[in-house]
């Protein structure tokens, strides 16, 4: 995981919003796969009045797959134009 935030919905103070970006769609599948994860998410959920996912970009249907075989209502949305910089020194 290259980045992990929770930040706060400024129209909800109650609401929040985790942000995760992954090196790559096998990263992804590696963190659903992990059982610490797994765990906390059964804790949570009954906590929780809505959890929802959304996927940004060029990930795989393997991972897409994965996600939403957690139940975890999700929604991809594609890359259709734009870039990311290669920041490697």
């Amino acid at each position: 995981m290259l980045l992990h935030t929770l930040d706060q919905d400024p129209s909800d103070p109650q609401g929040f919003i985790w942000t995760e970006v992954y090196e790559s769609s096998e990263a992804l599948v590696f963190h659903l796969n992990n059982a610490d994860l797994v765990a906390y998410l059964e804790a949570v959920s009954p906590l929780l009045d809505e959890f929802t996912v959304e996927l940004y970009g060029a990930v795989s249907d393997e991972a897409v797959a994965a996600l939403r075989a957690t139940g975890t209502p999700t929604t991809h949305y594609p890359n259709v134009l734009g870039y990311i910089r290669d920041l490697t020194p």
